[in-house]
């Protein structure tokens, strides 16, 4: 038995956000509240989608969102939402804004106390009107039941439940064009870690539609993502890449991730490094430990073929899986990711820190194949370091 949710609502392709305005404004209303991040209002990407709208709606625009978005910009946005009577919420940009206009909706639907959503199924609703557009190919946040707010301590709370799903989701590659290739490069390889940890989650909910999705996913991934980072310009590369970290994003969202993301959060909060570039440093490191489990060996293995065509999957499971972990970490090499800890001017004493902040994020761990003690999670940050 398993539960399968997602968005209820998914539009694709080239030009859909600026040609789908009569279908937002239909469902978010006369007054539509407007989140993304300063940088998007620099480039003047969604201009266009907010003139068209404002030919029917009144629109608010919160752009005050930052990576990694914390409790009081939360906060913030909240007040400003309440103060314009929003009808709708458009979250616009990437897995921060959408994330952050989740939780704004639900807020301002149900009326609950912030301090109860937090966790698994806590969210009681309604919520109001939802409508994401994601500008980056990495997070899935678009298609998850999932939003990851940065507590006033640093550490990483986030509200799981199918309440906060969309009820539209547009998906445009050509709002991915402009992306540097760095942020191209480390959004790509979460998208990957998402497909990869929704494989392998030992959850009681991992099912055949998410394992199917994941392959799918890593397929599309796998293919596209160096063409992506270096021809950024190439909207074939864009499009699988967008379309790829959907897939990823509904595996994960219904076989959650585990402890890839568990050891990624501490880096992003303690350090504001971006989600998917602490994903892509704990990667290999968090596999090779996983590995000793024979069951995910197998996994691994059976995924390999799917991320690299070239890579020999007629070996061992030992050999393809380590053949695997080797081709990712030169994955991340070739896209001139930091693969080091060091690099990133993180202190190598911080290492134990950061193995007591991961070990609070019971709702990751315990969907890991292995079980991480904290002396474990340590070592993996050493490795790194």
């Amino acid at each position: 038995m398993f539960n399968f949710h997602s968005t209820a609502s998914l539009i694709f392709g080239n030009e859909t956000a600026v040609n789908s305005s009569d279908q937002i404004v239909n469902l978010l209303g006369k007054n539509i509240f407007v989140i993304t991040d300063e940088g998007l209002t620099e480039l003047g990407l969604y201009d266009k989608i907010i003139k068209k709208l404002q030919s029917n709606s009144n629109i608010n625009i919160f752009d005050k969102v930052e990576s990694d978005p914390s409790k009081s910009t939360l906060l913030k946005a909240f007040d400003e939402a309440a103060d314009f009577k929003s009808t709708g919420v458009l979250g616009f940009g990437g897995g921060s804004s959408m994330d952050v206009a989740k939780l704004i909706s639900l807020l301002l639907g149900s009326n609950q106390n912030i301090d109860t959503i937090w966790g698994v199924n806590n969210a009681k609703g309604p919520r109001i009107p939802l409508v994401l557009i994601p500008t980056t190919a990495g997070t899935g946040s678009e298609v998850t039941p999932i939003s990851i707010i940065t507590m006033d301590d640093k550490e990483k709370k986030g509200v799981s439940s199918k309440l906060i799903l969309p009820d539209l989701a547009i998906l445009d590659p050509s709002l991915t064009i402009n992306l540097p290739p760095n942020i191209t490069a480390s959004t790509g390889i979460d998208a990957m870690v998402h497909a990869i940890e929704a494989y392998t989650s030992i959850n009681p909910n991992n099912n055949p539609i998410s394992k199917m999705l994941s392959i799918e996913a890593l397929k599309f991934l796998g293919s596209s993502i160096k063409t992506a980072v270096f021809e950024g310009h190439n909207i074939n590369a864009r499009s699988n890449m967008l379309f790829g970290s959907m897939l990823a994003g509904k595996a994960f969202a219904n076989s959650p991730v585990a402890a890839v993301h568990a050891l990624a959060y501490p880096i992003g909060g303690l350090f504001n490094i971006s989600h998917g570039l602490s994903n892509s440093l704990v990667l290999p490191s968090v596999m090779k430990f996983n590995s000793i489990n024979k069951e995910t060996k197998k996994n691994y293995a059976n995924l390999a073929p799917f991320v690299f065509k070239d890579l020999d999957s007629s070996k061992s499971d030992e050999i393809v899986c380590n053949n695997f972990i080797e081709s990712l970490e030169s994955l991340s090499k070739e896209l001139k990711l930091p693969y080091r800890l060091r690099d990133l001017k993180i202190p190598e004493e911080a290492c134990q820190l950061m193995a007591s902040e991961a070990m609070k994020q019971t709702r990751l761990l315990v969907n890991n194949p292995r079980k991480i003690e904290e002396s474990d999670a340590f070592n993996i940050y050493k490795s790194v370091w």
